[in-house]
């Protein structure tokens, strides 16, 4: 590795920062999931060492930013980037294998044995196949993590040191997550809430037992996610080359089976569930199942764990999006245990009444920033849904960017105009949990799609644009979005070449949730007439409204 080290950094954005004089600068960029990139390297599931490639192709047509979902390791079973066993470290299923210096090419047949059949179904599939993937990577991980064991940490190499020197630099979560991984491997995956009661109390004698029983193990974690992070301090020197940006995504919560419960188990509710309130798209609310945060316990400490968790994050990337952000003010709390009746008590907000929500979510808040800012990231926050005036407007006060997603700016069918967005916003289409624009567009009645049409920009063409998604139409929303005054704009994915896949949909399960992958690698997809004309439109659009 001869790029600097990202847990020694405090590397800012230098392309996010405001001027001296105030001004922001306005760029555009894109929203991809990881696991969505394609390349002739990876294994199945977009690859850390995709990213740069995957960069320069988007930089070339004047995008400035890539924005990524989060990168926790998922659940076992699960594919939502926001069902986490950790809220930090990364995912090894994004190792690029073939950066691995202890997988060199001619012992991938070895390593794999039957699986290198797998391994060729997991590539050719049209999307990411978690099962062949992890299977595969993981089988591969674990013939990579022998060789090293024998042949570097068994004799301590300098490439001992490296591991030894990257888990002294990371203590402050790697013992956890590592621990919490090799037992939960131990006693064959159940919940930790089911482990011996001395493990599960984190009694200080049999933890020490358990480690040294499980110390090959405890180092397997520690190893892969050194090769993760290394591969990830490398992709992210390569951006910064290139002066891109690489934006993150922060969950509300992690799950309740995971490595942060299990550390800090007086830190998160045991007895409640976190979900959402009733809203226009759900009427009777939403239970998500994963623990609310003991707000008032993490008080006593002054948010301990979410400063690290907001630093951590902070040296990955040079923004990161705060997920379900009204939660951090007030948590909609749903009872575990039914009444006596049997029914189960109503849901409510924890702080409970306004006053107390305000000052608790300007106090989260200002420990959030404080923990970004030791390493120069910038906070965005994801504020959609039921988010009291009042919210927005200590975001405001704080600095710190909302969303304005089109196709919810509206009152009724009048959509308010870009061009009057504030400056301090996220201008987008649309998430990784609604349409591309171009189902969105085909998918409005008359009275809507005249709604837009109303807008100033595209008044007076009105009469060009119909039902039909068009060249034209791609052209038209582009201009539109792009001459907001917001900060950033970002543009799906699938905005930027009109294509028409979902990344997911909210309320469902399936296996077409968060299995997005491209069709091909850039460089073939840019072979494509109409990928050709798409990118350019995306040039032409972002020059003309003078932003990057």
């Amino acid at each position: 590795m001869s790029s600097p080290s990202a847990e020694n950094q405090s590397q800012g954005s230098s392309q996010s920062s405001p001027s001296p004089s105030g001004a922001r600068r306005r760029i555009s960029g894109v929203t991809v999931p990881l696991f969505s990139l394609r390349s002739d390297r990876s294994w199945g599931i977009g690859e850390i060492g995709d990213l740069p490639e995957f960069a320069a192709w988007m930089q070339r047509v004047g995008l400035r930013l890539v924005q990524l979902l989060p990168l926790g390791e998922v659940s076992g079973g699960e594919t939502s980037p926001y069902m986490a066993l950790s809220a930090f470290g990364i995912d090894p299923m994004y190792i690029s294998l073939s950066a691995v210096p202890e997988l060199p090419p001619e012992l991938v047949g070895e390593a794999l044995g039957e699986d290198v059949e797998a391994l060729e179904r997991a590539k050719q599939s049209p999307r990411v196949d978690y099962d062949l993937v992890r299977r595969v990577k993981g089988r591969a991980l674990r013939f990579a993590f022998d060789r090293f064991e024998r042949e570097h940490h068994a004799k301590q190499t300098p490439r001992a040191a490296e591991l030894a020197a990257f888990v002294k630099r990371q203590s402050d979560w790697l013992p956890d997550y590592a621990q919490f991984r090799a037992f939960k491997d131990g006693f064959q995956g159940i919940a930790w809430w089911d482990w011996p009661e001395e493990i599960r109390q984190r009694r200080p004698e049999a933890m020490e037992g358990l480690r040294r029983e499980r110390a090959r193990d405890i180092l397997y974690y520690e190893y892969v996610q050194w090769l993760a992070h290394t591969q990830w301090e490398a992709a992210r020197a390569a951006l910064r080359d290139k002066g891109m940006e690489i934006m993150g995504d922060l969950p509300f919560m992690v799950s309740r089976d995971s490595a942060d419960v299990w550390a800090h188990q007086d830190e998160f509710r045991h007895d409640m569930s976190v979900g959402a309130p009733p809203d226009q798209f759900n009427t009777e609310g939403q239970n998500w199942g994963l623990p609310p945060y003991f707000w008032a316990r993490m008080r006593e400490n002054d948010f301990a764990w979410l400063r690290r968790r907001c630093r951590y994050t902070g040296l990955l990337y040079d923004r990161f999006r705060i997920d379900h952000l009204v939660g951090f003010y007030r948590t909609y709390i749903f009872p575990e245990n039914k009444g006596q009746g049997g029914e189960r008590p109503k849901a409510t907000f924890d702080p409970a009444e306004e006053p107390a929500q305000r000052e608790h979510g300007d106090r989260v808040m200002r420990a959030m920033l404080e923990g970004a800012a030791e390493t120069g990231a910038q906070l965005i926050a994801e504020d959609l849904g039921a988010v009291p005036p009042w919210v927005r407007a200590s975001l405001t006060a704080l600095g710190v960017p909302g969303y304005k997603v089109l196709i919810w700016e509206k009152d009724d069918v009048v959509f308010r105009d870009p061009a009057e967005y504030p400056e301090l916003s996220v201008a987008c289409f649309g998430t990784h949990d609604t349409d591309s624009v171009v189902v969105w567009w085909e998918s409005r009645d008359e009275r809507e799609r005249a709604g837009v049409l109303d807008l100033p920009q595209l008044a007076p063409r009105r009469q060009e644009f119909g039902r039909e998604f068009t060249n034209e139409t791609h052209r038209a929303l582009l201009d539109l979005i792009h001459g907001s005054k917001s900060e950033l704009v970002l543009l799906l994915v699938q905005d930027v070449l009109a294509t028409r896949e979902r990344v997911n949909t909210p309320g469902t399960v399936g296996p077409e949730n968060w299995s997005l992958r491209l069709a091909a690698p850039p460089a073939e997809m840019e072979r494509d007439p109409q990928v050709q004309g798409a990118l350019e439109r995306v040039r032409e659009s972002i020059k003309a409204s003078g932003r990057g």
